[in-house]
């Protein structure tokens, strides 16, 4: 599909210079002399580099829409996670650099949506929330009751993160996928 280049929003995908790339930042600019164009920080969806490119009006790019699939996480294989589509139950390895930080949240059975490009996978979104054991923690510190004081805690799948003073050892918690924040407890 060919769009304009003022146009480009941010989240929107597109082929530029025979790859693609997303759009992270956007900013129109009107300068006083000359035409209106579109500032664009562009990040390559295959290896990560960063672009900045300036898109005029008259310019078209092809934007890019990404085929979903929804999969389930079966296992871990050395440095290949293994997952089965949902649909027609194939499965699929891919490298756990690939899927990259939030690799750690995976649990068995865990559903995720695959996001393909011409049958390659092009990238992975994990539930926002998980729900994970506090495995430990230091005890509550009498007084220690202030609305922003928080403690460490590791949890069972060894990831550090901050806790409310109240929160004890096995408690299970609710936890943001994005940046490993407590969020509540589980129910």
């Amino acid at each position: 599909m060919k769009m304009n280049g003022n146009e480009i929003r941010q989240g929107n995908i597109i082929k530029h210079q025979d790859t693609l790339w997303v759009a992270v930042k956007c900013n129109a600019v009107k300068p006083g002399k000359g035409g209106a164009f579109n500032q664009v920080e562009l990040k390559n969806i295959i290896d990560g580099r960063k672009l900045n490119e300036r898109f005029r009006a008259a310019e078209t790019v092809e934007r890019i829409r990404l085929e979903q699939k929804p999969h389930s996480y079966l296992y871990a294989e050395g440095e290949m996670l293994v997952f089965m589509n949902s649909e027609n139950y194939e499965q699929i390895n891919l490298q756990s650099e690939w899927v990259g930080d939030q690799a750690v949240y995976l649990t068995d059975g865990m559903e995720v949506d695959l996001e393909f490009y011409e049958d390659r996978p092009i990238s992975i979104a994990l539930p926002e929330q998980v729900i994970l054991s506090v495995k430990e923690t230091e005890p509550v510190v009498k007084g220690q009751t202030a609305a922003n004081s928080f403690k460490p805690a590791i949890l069972e799948n060894g990831v550090r993160t901050n806790v409310p003073p109240f929160v004890g050892t096995d408690e299970r918690l609710v936890i943001n996928t994005a940046d490993g924040s407590y969020v509540k407890r589980a129910d």
